[in-house]
């Protein structure tokens, strides 16, 4: 039970910090820990909205969520969610593990070797800064008011709605909040400052985790006690994250992003890959 707890925990920092689900951690947690490999992917998916939501709440206290990119991202991804979860049952998921950690590797590795680069993208206004609905297109920075601005933006919904679509069937087919996804393409496709991004990620985590959750619980997938701890470490975990988040510059997050993603790749895909080929 310890255990368990302390796994959500560290799951929910996480979480907070970074705009994922979390499941990248408790999925192989709670398998250690003693749950069978389809519970280890069911049992993860209700603590995924309550941290969402913990951690979505101290964002916005800041003023850093954008709520258009959250719920088209989540909205279009909550469909698919239903249809990864249920693929779930039936498709050998070792080949798209190891693709999608391909993909991550190349990600954390760019986004890390950017954020040495440099220690402030270049701002790139297109207009006045009262024009928030075309927008001034914003990069990275720590500025608030800056922040509160890209909080405000508006991205093309056939873009979000395609994000989050294949977020949302990340999410149902491997029991991950989706996060890995939506992030890389927030701050390198649309520039989203990396404190914006974390928070309007976790609007979208929040959203396509409930038909995953619904999907999972009549499948029987569920071991309850697993997520119910989970669940104890997660909400708290996810304040501390987003505190971290809140207080550090954008440089250090973006480097402490890349290193994850590279680490979870790494992690991730060379499990799957001797698992595959074995």
């Amino acid at each position: 039970m310890v255990g368990t707890v302390a796994v959500g925990v560290a799951a929910g920092v996480l979480s907070g910090m970074f705009g994922v689900g979390g499941a990248v951690l408790t999925t192989p947690g709670i398998r250690v820990l003693g749950a069978t490999p389809i519970q280890a992917v069911g049992s993860t998916v209700p603590p995924i909205l309550p941290g969402a939501i913990s951690g979505t709440w101290r964002y916005s206290r800041s003023g850093l969520v954008n709520w258009r990119v959250g719920l088209v991202c989540g909205a279009a991804g909550a469909v698919l969610a239903v249809g990864g979860a249920w693929l779930s049952d039936v498709v050998d998921g070792h080949a798209l593990m190891v693709i999608t950690a391909a993909l991550l590797l190349y990600t954390g590795i760019s986004t890390w070797v950017r954020a040495r680069r440099e220690s402030r993208e270049p701002i790139e206004a297109d207009g006045p800064e009262s024009d928030v609905e075309t927008g001034p297109r914003l990069a990275a920075g720590d500025d608030p008011e800056l922040l509160r601005v890209a909080a405000r933006q508006r991205h093309p919904i056939a873009l979000l709605s395609a994000v989050g679509a294949l977020s949302g069937l990340t999410a149902g087919l491997l029991g991950v909040g989706g996060g890995v996804i939506m992030m890389p393409v927030f701050t390198q496709v649309l520039r989203i400052p990396m404190k914006v991004a974390v928070a309007s990620s976790l609007v979208a985590v929040a959203i396509f985790s409930i038909p995953a959750l619904i999907t999972h619980a009549a499948l029987g997938h569920i071991d309850w006690t697993f997520s119910l701890l989970l669940m104890a470490g997660t909400i708290p975990g996810a304040q501390i994250g987003s505190r971290i988040t809140i207080g550090a510059s954008d440089r250090t997050i973006r480097l402490l992003f890349g290193l994850f993603l590279a680490g979870l790749a790494l992690v991730y895909g060379g499990a799957e890959l001797a698992s595959w080929v074995g």
